[in-house]
């Protein structure tokens, strides 16, 4: 009872992250058919650092060694790539496919977590995981399979692909920032360096965006801004294995919003596939085992 108790309030924290994340990505969306891609992606990490920062200087601060602003760098280069792949794949499918594909990545995670963290995958994880790339190859068909496939769709699968790659190695370094940084220097440093990373293109992509879509970006880095704190603060007390799962509450989300915002269907096999998915979430869940019985005399 007291482990359950325990991991409550990482879960709470994780889902509501996620739920915040999912509002972001239907904002991001509109946001990207209307100013390109690169200029939402762009302006949602310079808002959010400019949100964070003034905080996380104003609580006493203290400039972070050379070993954990390595990891900041990290996380952020490696979010900005993610960021940037995920929100073009957006632009070329349904909020509601593209976060069920997505969904492959914490079950990749598992196996970056067992390479770079030495945490243990059990046999059942590993079942988990085939059920839940069983479930991606029916998303994905089903997609194949409609007459509106074409270049563009397959470009955004691509992305996204990459972009699920990214997300996987992703959850691994959240899981060792968290272990020394607090969750406001962890959100401060991920926008801010994501958004340093992607300046480097401004010269040749950058689109100066309406007053309308300028609010939309606003939002959507405000959003970010908290829900990377959760998600910090619930890394820093919960195995990246065990947090994981939680991911899939998104689609939910996505399904919802994209039907709200975009008039967005969810079909057939992205249901039947994403079914999959959370069957392989709930069976990588670690479960602690029962202590035994000591026999009475």
């Amino acid at each position: 009872m007291e482990h359950k108790q325990r991991l409550f309030l990482p879960f709470l924290a994780a889902f509501v992250g996620i739920g915040f994340l999912s509002l972001m990505d239907a904002l991001m969306k509109g946001a990207s058919l209307a100013t390109g891609v690169y200029t939402a992606s762009l302006l949602r990490s310079l808002l959010a650092a400019a949100m964070l920062a003034p905080i996380w200087l104003a609580t006493g601060f203290a400039w972070p060694k050379r070993a954990v602003l390595k990891l900041h760098i990290e996380r952020g280069i490696v979010s900005a790539v993610m960021a940037l792949t995920f929100f073009y794949a957006l632009t070329k499918l349904p909020i509601a496919e593209a976060i069920a594909i997505s969904f492959i990545a914490p079950l990749i995670a598992l196996y970056f977590a067992r390479i770079f963290l030495g945490e243990t995958i059990s046999r059942q994880a590993i079942v988990a995981s085939l059920i839940g790339f069983a479930g991606t190859i029916v998303i994905v068909s089903g997609r194949l399979g409609r007459s509106d496939f074409d270049e563009g769709v397959a470009l955004g699968l691509a992305s996204l692909s990459f972009s699920a790659l990214l997300y996987a190695y992703n959850f691994v370094v959240i899981r060792r920032q968290s272990q020394v940084a607090k969750p406001l220097e962890c959100a401060t440093f991920h926008s801010g360096v994501g958004g340093l990373v992607q300046a480097l293109a401004a010269p040749f992509f950058f689109v100066l965006p309406g007053t309308e879509t300028l609010g939309m970006i606003g939002f959507a880095a405000a959003l970010t801004a908290v829900a990377s704190m959760l998600i910090s603060w619930s890394y820093a007390r919960a195995e990246a294995q065990v947090l994981v799962p939680v991911e899939y509450t998104s689609f939910l989300w996505a399904a919802l919003l994209g039907w709200l915002y975009f008039q967005e269907e969810v079909t057939l096999p992205t249901m039947l596939g994403v079914s999959l998915i959370v069957v392989g979430c709930w069976l990588a869940i670690p479960r602690k085992k029962k202590p035994a019985r000591v026999p009475s005399d």
